[in-house]
């Protein structure tokens, strides 16, 4: 039987992070960190080593025909070390955005020099297979498309094992940004065929921030030598060095990765990826029932809602100011993340990270609270707020 998870409360005056990360950690994983490491140090190359091995173990059946490269940075600083090393000079990728992140990967490629398309999906809607079936079969000049696992600026949960039967229907190869979803959703390649996966320290792994890591067939990574338009973020010479030497090319982020090894280990006592996920799921559920009970409504469907963060619209009442109702929150002890609404005004929570449903309840009662002290007795959205919402669902 999976043991339960043991979730701490931050330190005296620490605030719970509601954000899609970085994210509330453990103690254990904080205390990882009080110990200097050498990158060159034996102990230092089997903690890598470990590390590569866990996270290959997360992709199930068939993970022998993969690798993993951890890259220092921030997870953009990976994504942008896949984009640049699997889409050829002479590629063309096809970029599925409905949100911030998928509008990141395709500015990405402009700085590369790489063509590529957008389906620019507006910020909310999910590409849909017969939608990329089309521009696919409309363009052959299309090698590679990029698909957003988990979109957080809306909260939306995109339909990737859809996609990927349609792109390798057409031929062509799957790049999959699971920043904010590996971990606690499910990205096995017996379910859900790509080449390569991107994901970060400090997301549904409960790091913190300081590395990405890129999970890729080893054929890509065989075939990425010289595509690479940088030095520093080459996948290929990472990884044919690390499996050479087991060491980083450069000085690796060793506080983090022992702080990473430590959250990996916990992640498997939960339960691996689906304890983790069955934990957020209940989170999500928790929250988003005692927030509509305050009024509150969701831009997303249940249909489309992820376990990772969720997307409220602002109440309609002239009393509710987000910028008060932030303050308020964080004097209570979480900290809530903005929206990025164009249309109607919006606040995300985020489910992930040290945190369990007894904790969603207090943030509940958090912002009844402090609907309370602004003076604010229903958060009911403004109508313009549902009819969007209505559009989307169409």
């Amino acid at each position: 039987m999976t043991a339960a998870p043991t979730i701490q409360a931050p330190r005296l005056g620490e605030p719970y992070l509601l954000t899609p990360g970085p994210l509330t950690t453990s103690f254990p994983v904080k205390q990882a960190m009080l110990r200097d490491w050498g990158s060159w140090d034996d102990d230092f190359r089997a903690m890598t080593q470990e590390m590569r091995d866990r996270l290959l173990a997360m992709l199930g059946a068939g993970a022998d025909a993969f690798d993993c490269v951890p890259m220092q940075g921030s997870g953009s600083f990976s994504v942008e070390a896949m984009l640049g090393s699997f889409v050829p000079r002479d590629g063309k990728a096809l970029v599925l955005a409905n949100g911030a992140y998928g509008q990141r990967s395709a500015q990405t490629l402009a700085y590369l020099g790489r063509d590529y398309v957008l389906m620019d999906k507006g910020d909310y809607l999910p590409p849909r297979g017969d939608e990329v079936a089309r521009i696919l079969a409309d363009d052959p000049a299309i090698t590679h498309v990029v698909a957003i696992h988990c979109e957080t600026s809306s909260g939306i949960l995109n339909p990737v094992e859809e996609i990927s039967e349609v792109v390798y229907g057409a031929g062509r190869k799957l790049l999959v940004d699971s920043m904010s979803a590996f971990g606690a959703i499910d990205l096995k390649v017996a379910d859900v065929r790509y080449e390569a996966m991107v994901s970060s320290a400090n997301k549904c792994i409960e790091g913190v921030p300081g590395f990405g890591f890129i999970i890729a067939r080893k054929t890509e990574l065989e075939a990425a030598k010289g595509n690479s338009h940088s030095l520093s973020l080459d996948v290929h010479a990472q990884w044919a060095h690390m499996n050479k030497t087991g060491q980083w090319r450069f000085t690796p982020p060793t506080h983090v990765v022992a702080a990473f090894l430590e959250a990996l280990r916990a992640h498997e006592v939960e339960g691996g990826v689906a304890g983790r996920g069955a934990r957020y799921r209940r989170n999500r559920d928790v929250m988003v029932d005692g927030m509509r009970a305050l009024g509150f409504e969701t831009l997303l469907k249940d249909r489309w809602l992820s376990p990772i963060i969720v997307t409220f619209f602002c109440p309609a009442d002239p009393n509710f100011d987000f910028a008060r109702f932030y303050e308020l929150m964080k004097a209570k002890g979480f900290i809530i993340y903005p929206g990025k609404l164009t249309v109607v005004d919006s606040f995300r929570i985020g489910c992930i990270g040290q945190m369990d449903e007894h904790i969603m309840r207090q943030v509940v009662t958090a912002a009844k609270e402090s609907l309370a002290a602004m003076g604010v007795s229903d958060a009911t959205p403004p109508a313009l707020a549902l009819q969007e919402r209505a559009k989307l669902a169409a």
